[in-house]
């Protein structure tokens, strides 16, 4: 049925019966929304939905649950999914409509800021970036968090998402400490942070960004854990990449985010 009134609707839709089916679809080509139920013959959609969010090229797709779960509990968990919507059913077809049609908006315009840090992104940052374009001092500051993928396997979405929130925080004590008024602090990426400040706190601000954060990522694995994930490949890490005015002679937004993307190291 739904499948028949989207397309009526002018939308291209395409449909699977099995989770790991829908998984595997998203993955080869994603799709801009994706409407999910609960109950799937093989993986439920909870673990559709975590492993869409866990995979870069699907993490940011609009999810909506229709399911006929009623329960909190069902609901808080596709919330802590960073689902769009939860629609139970019986449902009404033209609320569904609308609420596919508000969510594709909302994605196509892009979010100014990151649901889970608050800090700008999308269009904010480059629009910051741009103003650095057009004079002669300024610094950016690239600081890229590895291996979240792989913390939020092991201790889920809320502390990962609490991570990122204490990364944060850690950031902008750096730069209340040692930065300038109007340093500005957002995401490239969903953990990739762009400092953007004056060449002169350049340095000193990359060194305690870098001192604070490699004190401190151990301590978010629990005690009996830390030993052998601080050991291991997969373990929390930080790489961080540099740029100053003077370096090269850059002229576009995208040469920029270019440029600092290849400096980390």
């Amino acid at each position: 049925m739904l499948n028949a009134y989207f397309r009526v609707q002018g939308y291209d839709v395409h449909t699977a019966n099995w989770g790991e089916d829908g998984v595997k679809h998203c993955l080869s080509t994603p799709p801009d929304l994706v409407i999910l139920d609960i109950r799937l013959p093989d993986i439920d959609g909870y673990e559709v939905a975590n492993r869409l969010r866990s995979n870069r090229r699907t993490q940011d797709i609009p999810i909506i649950f229709l399911t006929e779960k009623r329960e909190r509990a069902d609901r808080l968990r596709g919330l802590e999914l960073h689902a769009e919507d939860f629609i139970n059913k019986p449902f009404d077809i033209q609320e569904l409509r609308l609420r596919v049609r508000n969510a594709l908006r909302r994605n196509s315009q892009g979010s100014l800021t990151n649901p889970v840090t608050s800090l700008p992104e999308g269009a904010l940052v480059d629009e910051r970036l741009s103003e650095c374009l057009e004079k002669k001092d300024w610094a950016l500051l690239l600081i890229s968090l590895h291996n979240l993928d792989t913390f939020r396997e092991i201790y889920g979405f809320v502390a990962s998402d609490d991570l990122l929130r204490a990364v944060v925080l850690m950031l902008n004590d750096a730069i209340h400490e040692l930065g300038g008024p109007n340093d500005f602090l957002g995401h490239l990426g969903l953990t990739d942070f762009l400092i953007v400040t004056e060449p002169s706190a350049l340095v000193p601000l990359k060194e305690r960004v870098r001192k604070r954060l490699e004190q401190s990522l151990g301590y978010f694995y629990r005690d009996q854990d830390r030993q052998v994930h601080m050991e291991s490949g997969k373990r929390l890490a930080v790489q961080m990449g540099e740029l100053v005015a003077q370096q090269e002679r850059l002229t576009t937004v995208d040469q920029l985010k270019t440029q600092l993307l290849r400096l980390r190291k």
